[in-house]
């Protein structure tokens, strides 16, 4: 498939690419120079994460979200929270790594074998390599703790096969094909793999059009590597990773450097039947828009967040100058919604003291309850 545009679409994408461009432009410059800054990106996670579910067709709380995050959950976790969870770490991954890692080769090895591992993906029982060992070692190979050991051996064998290729010991190929190409014993049905969708050729396939994006303008290019991963779907089971690499490539290209941006937070304000059109101009325009739109909710969010900074400056202006309310402060920008227990763990405080400092600054309770209650800037 062809990816490259011709003149009359790119004519087609300007309006909404100038848009596109404009609205990143101010929204990487008001994060960066914003006090709320770092707590806008933190929230930005959060957003994405139940945004990437949204897209994908599931509906995930965000305050269910927060409370699962700091292990606290009112109730037992569903299998879409566990993989918005999944998204909230990935994200957080590629924020803390370099700007271009998560599109290179060890990154996406890294991204996607984490992933397995999370989901319990297990190799077979014995390597060849595991099995020499063992012979020359003289082990007793049917001792009762065998196979345990040999999985153990097994999974220490990936970690470090992962650490060389992440250090640059070993080619990143090898620790994709071994992902995309592992069989698993406990599965003879092909259940929960499929060996004809070849991972690795789909990702490698991916990774070719990296070098037409990076001839275009860095949004433009995006949009590119996204409406490729839609088409190609590398990942089956991580298909929510293309838009977490839209927003690490915008990082990579210097678009968006003040934070890690909330692509999905967009697309979920386009219409379905946009993003998922068979023209491929009107999807290529529904991705420029889910950007635009996306930068001016974040534009909007940065002015909430402000205003509420202000207002509970005023609160603990003039306080003594070991005062926990401006840690209380900065956690609260940081999470879309804060409950007593997390507060008392963040702040190293009693309950009683949260539920004090909670009233002392002025922030106003979400939940209505009397119980389980929530605080959070609305």
């Amino acid at each position: 498939m062809r990816y490259d545009i011709d003149g009359a679409m790119l004519q087609n994408l300007l309006p909404p690419l100038a848009a596109a461009e404009d609205g990143l432009a101010r929204l990487d410059e008001r994060v960066l120079r914003s006090p709320v800054g770092e707590g806008f990106a933190e929230r930005s996670h959060f957003f994405d994460a139940a945004g990437a579910l949204w897209v994908a067709g599931e509906l995930v709380h965000v305050e269910d979200l927060v409370l699962h995050d700091a292990h606290m959950d009112s109730r037992a976790p569903s299998h879409e929270l566990t993989i918005a969870h999944s998204v909230l770490r990935t994200r957080r991954r590629i924020w803390t790594g370099e700007p271009s890692w998560a599109i290179g080769a060890s990154g996406l090895a890294t991204l996607t074998a984490a992933m397995g591992e999370g989901e319990g993906a297990a190799l077979e029982s014995k390597s060849p390599a595991i099995e020499v060992d063992t012979e020359e070692e003289g082990e007793d190979e049917d001792g009762p703790l065998a196979a345990e050991m040999a999985e153990i051996d097994a999974l220490l064998a990936r970690s470090q096969k992962l650490i060389d290729i992440h250090t640059g010991k070993a080619p990143a190929s090898e620790a994709v094909a071994a992902m995309s190409s592992a069989k698993r014993n406990d599965d003879p049905l092909g259940l929960l793999g499929d060996e004809e969708w070849d991972e690795e050729q789909r990702l490698a396939e991916w990774r070719n059009v990296l070098p037409l994006a990076d001839s275009l303008p860095p949004v433009l290019g995006a949009v590119i590597l996204f409406e490729a991963w839609d088409r190609i779907e590398p990942l089956r089971r991580q298909h929510w990773l293309g838009g977490l690499l839209v927003a690490s490539y915008l990082r990579a290209r210097g678009k968006v450097a003040s934070h890690l941006f909330s692509f999905y937070g967009g697309l979920k304000l386009v219409r379905h039947e946009r993003r998922r059109a068979r023209d491929r101009a009107t999807r290529l325009q529904a991705f420029l828009e889910a950007m635009h739109l996306g930068a001016a909710a974040g534009l909007k969010e940065i002015d909430r967040l402000s205003l509420a900074r202000t207002q509970m400056e005023l609160r603990y202006r003039g306080r003594r100058s070991n005062s926990s309310l401006p840690d209380l402060a900065d956690f609260i920008l940081s999470r879309p919604m804060v409950s007593a227990a997390m507060i008392a763990r963040h702040l190293r405080i009693t309950p009683r003291g949260a539920l004090n400092l909670v009233n002392e600054i002025g922030i106003r309770e979400i939940t209505g309850r009397g119980r389980y209650r929530a605080w959070g800037i609305i």
